[in-house]
């Protein structure tokens, strides 16, 4: 079986009506609210089957069914059909779906056209075509046919046609002619389609009525020896035109200025233009004074116009810092003319003058601001001039003076209040004592910026001195902070009061970022870094240090820090040591506070108080010192520390009298000769030693009872039995004690030269005359005294008191001793000078 669409399409001619037809009475266009038939018939009897015997018949409207019939052919009326066109369909029902069109039909429902209004006619220039607009009226739904029909003098017609729906414009292939500047002519519009027509009133106009004249070309400028305010425009323009517009203005302007040039024949002068300014310039024509239309506006002309010299005084303020010995930071501010006074491009001149030295600093920049170092010493004034190509503005001058050094002119209760969006109101009340003396007031305000970064503009206001308020508005920004300074002078003092302020302000975006915590003495210092200036949302009040124990579900304890700008650290010390903590911040402004930060985790390690260590420690000291300053004590103290040294260890010289030797011979007498050789030759290394022998002569043996304790010098201890191991024997001199012989000096001086040699001397000459040491080199303690004890001093002799204590020898060592204790004995004592050591002289040997 053969495919069939589904669809009719009546645009699509592939597809014809083969099958039937379909008619429309009384016209397939009608007016709104007229009934249609529709009449369906089919050509082919068989068109589902050759077996059929009828057919039945569907007619559609936008795919909806209408009409149902078992036949061949029906006829169906339809009503209440709408604007516009409308499709209807005529298919054959076959089974399972299968619709096969017949044909189908489109009916238009519209309505007959108005008549035309508002009709004009316009010619372009004086060659152009005549074209004519008119108002069609409401939509008529159906194609419409328009003619335009000018009539002119001795029944000369112009007509022209369109077809069109709502047409509104149509053009003539002709023209009028400037000859005929004065004949008359009727235009008319005539609308018409199958519903009805309507023709528009008669529209009477002449050449000049419609005749608009082209646009002037070739514009040009000149300025007047380069004025900047005067200039002189020239353009062409067709040949019938009497009158000229001409339109101009700054191209930042939205504003024009507008003048008329009557017979200008394409020149025109104006004098009122702005220096240095860019310009745009159109023109327009105009064939009659009164009669015609405005021709269209030319192609714009821009420009800029010269420079002129200058005019008005530059507002300026000023800054100042020490900075090292004897010099000053000066920075300067001025505000940029308006460009009705720059009246060009502008280079300003900066003067610094000392009034006392005649010294003069210049400089010139294009910036409106400038630093320079000074000295102290002097009175400063300071000038900035504007400069262009043209000439100098006027110099202004101030006076440098210390701006807050007078604090009698401070100003007090400085406060801000947000205004607007884009406002502060800034209030202040006068010095309570030079309150007279304020010249005016000037209230200066910069945005502030982190640290590091470049500042940001600073802006100032003159106030005069009456007014204690001033609302500032110059480049304020919603959710920004401004530090805000007020300034009360004089003739050449100032004081000054400063505060922050913000037009708008809510909580910040974010907190501070804590980077570091640091242990120093008793306290943690918290380091953070400050919050984006973006993000700040305003002035920041404070910042507030919150912490608790890690793990902790209690409320956390916090500590407000007041803000300052430079500020990144702060130290607390209320944490326990040894507990961990966890730790972040916020910042407040007046709206609110912002999200916390981040966390930081931190132990304190509690190291001692150093204050306490130091106080504690000066006291011990105090009382050791006086401890130490009673003398039975320090014996005491002394005499137990001196038993746990190691018997073997001692830096004093050993008593022979003391030695095994003595003990074991106690009686016999030898007599020791000194070589000659020994004494001549040089003392050898310690690595070799030379042995001296040294035999004590014993001429008497006295006995002497040993004795433990002694009360008295030469008195005996009553009451003490003695034993045989407790009597020894010491040999005395058989000459008496008070005149010893020369050669018992000279061993005496020997014995004490030896002992005060070093071992790497040498005995150069024995001859000589020998240098004797004083026996005091002899060390009193462990039992030995000096010879001459008898004729010391009693301040000089050692007290018996010291003796006995020395003599009470504990032995708590815990090195085993090696060595005999000292010999306690009262009565003559044995010494060094008693022992004789002998030796030959040379002298005798000689002899």
């Amino acid at each position: 079986m053969k495919a069939y669409p589904l669809e009719f399409d009546p645009v699509n001619l592939r597809y014809p009506c083969k099958r039937g037809n379909v008619t429309v009475q009384p016209s397939p266009r009608i007016p709104l609210g007229a009934a249609a038939n529709i009449s369906c018939s089919l050509k082919l009897r068989h068109i589902c089957s050759p077996h059929t015997s009828s057919n039945q018949l569907i007619l559609l409207r936008s795919d909806e069914i209408v009409h149902l019939h078992h036949g061949d052919s029906f006829t169906f009326q339809v009503t209440n059909l709408s604007l516009g066109m409308t499709l209807f369909v005529c298919k054959v029902d076959c089974s399972r779906g299968y619709k096969p069109p017949v044909c189908g039909v489109e009916i238009f429902v519209g309505v007959a056209p108005e008549s035309p209004r508002n009709l004009s006619c316009v010619q372009k220039g004086e060659n152009g075509t005549v074209t004519c607009t008119w108002d069609p009226g409401r939509a008529t739904y159906l194609e419409t046919n328009y003619t335009l029909q000018l009539t002119g003098p001795n029944n000369v017609t112009l007509q022209e046609q369109n077809s069109c729906r709502n047409c509104n414009r149509l053009s003539l292939r002709s023209n009028l002619s400037p000859e005929l500047a004065e004949a008359k002519y009727t235009a008319s519009v005539t609308a018409t389609n199958d519903l009805g027509n309507a023709s528009s009133l008669p529209f009477p106009v002449t050449f000049l009525d419609i005749v608009r004249p082209l646009p002037p070309w070739d514009i040009r400028i000149d300025f007047l020896n380069a004025s900047g305010s005067r200039c002189t425009l020239q353009w062409k323009d067709e040949g019938q035109v009497v009158l000229n517009r001409l339109r101009y203005r700054p191209l930042n302007s939205e504003s024009w200025k507008m003048v008329n040039a009557t017979n200008a024949k394409g020149r025109y002068g104006l004098q009122d233009l702005r220096p240095f300014t860019e310009y745009e310039f159109q023109i327009s024509s105009k064939l009659h004074l009164s009669k015609g239309s405005w021709g269209d506006w030319s192609e714009s002309l821009k420009t800029r116009t010269p420079e002129e010299a200058p005019v008005g005084k530059l507002d300026i303020w000023y800054t100042k810092e020490n900075v090292g010995f004897n010099k000053q930071q000066i920075s300067l501010f001025w505000k940029s003319l308006s460009p009705s006074e720059a009246r060009g491009e502008i280079t300003y001149q900066v003067t610094l003058q000392d009034m006392t030295e005649k010294t003069t600093l210049q400089n010139t920049t294009k910036n409106t601001s400038w630093t320079g170092v000074i000295s102290r010493i002097g009175v400063w004034t300071a000038s900035v001039s504007a400069t262009n190509s043209k000439g100098t503005s006027a110099p202004t001058r101030i006076n440098i003076v210390d701006l807050c050094g007078t604090g009698s002119l401070a100003p007090y209760q400085v406060s801000s209040k947000s205004e607007n969006m884009d406002k502060i109101m800034v209030t202040w009340k006068p010095p309570r004592k030079e309150a007279s003396a304020v010249q005016r007031y000037t209230v200066a305000w910069r945005a502030l910026q982190p640290e590091g970064t470049m500042e940001f503009p600073l802006h100032w206001l003159r106030v005069p001195p009456n007014n204690m308020s001033a609302l500032i508005s110059e480049n304020i920004k919603p959710y920004t902070c401004y530090k805000i300074w007020v300034y009360a002078l004089s003739e050449d003092q100032g004081g000054c009061s400063s505060m922050r302020g913000d037009s708008r302000h809510k909580a910040p975006l974010s907190g501070p970022h804590i980077t570091t915590i640091t242990e120093e003495k008793e306290s943690l210092f918290i380091s953070w870094n400050p919050i984006p200036v973006q993000e700040q949302m305003g002035c920041i009040l404070h910042y507030r240090l919150y912490w608790k124990e890690r793990d902790s579900t209690t409320q956390p304890v916090y500590h407000e820090i007041p803000y300052r700008p430079s500020q990144n650290s702060y130290p607390i010390s209320s944490l326990q040591p040894g507990v961990a903590y966890v730790l972040w911040m916020t910042a407040l402004t007046a709206a609110g506070e912002s999200p916390q930060g981040n966390e930081r985790e931190f132990c304190p390690q509690g190291k001692a108080n150093w204050k306490e260590f130091v106080g504690s420690s000066i006291c011990i000291a105090i009382i050791i010192v006086g401890i130490f300053s009673i003398r039975c004590f320090r014996q005491k103290v002394f005499a137990f520390l001196s038993t746990l040294r190691p018997q073997w260890y001692s830096r004093t010289i050993p008593d022979p009298a003391n030695s095994t030797w003595v003990k074991k011979y106690p009686i016999v007498e030898e007599k020791t000769q000194l070589p000659m050789d020994s004494l001549l030759m040089t003392w050898t290394t310690p690595e070799e030693p030379e042995p001296l022998m040294i035999n004590e002569v014993l001429y008497q043996m006295i006995p002497i009872t040993r004795q433990p304790y002694c009360s008295k010098r030469g008195q005996g201890f009553q009451g003490y039995s003695t034993s045989k191991e407790d009597t020894i024997y010491i040999a005395s001199s058989p000459h008496p004690t008070g005149t010893p012989t020369t050669e018992t000096r000279q061993l005496v001086n020997l014995y004490k030269v030896l002992g005060s040699r070093d071992t790497n001397s040498k005995l150069d000459n024995l001859t000589s005359p020998l240098t004797v040491t004083p026996v005091e080199y002899l060390p009193s303690h462990e039992g030995y005294l000096p010879s001459n004890i008898e004729d010391l001093s009693p301040q000089e002799a050692p007290s018996t008191e010291s003796l006995g204590l020395e003599h009470q020898h504990i032995p708590l060592s815990i090195f085993a001793s090696s060595a005999l204790r000292p010999l306690t004995f009262c009565g003559e004592r044995l010494t060094l000078d008693q022992l004789k050591m002998g030796y030959v002289s040379p002298m005798s040997n000689e002899a």
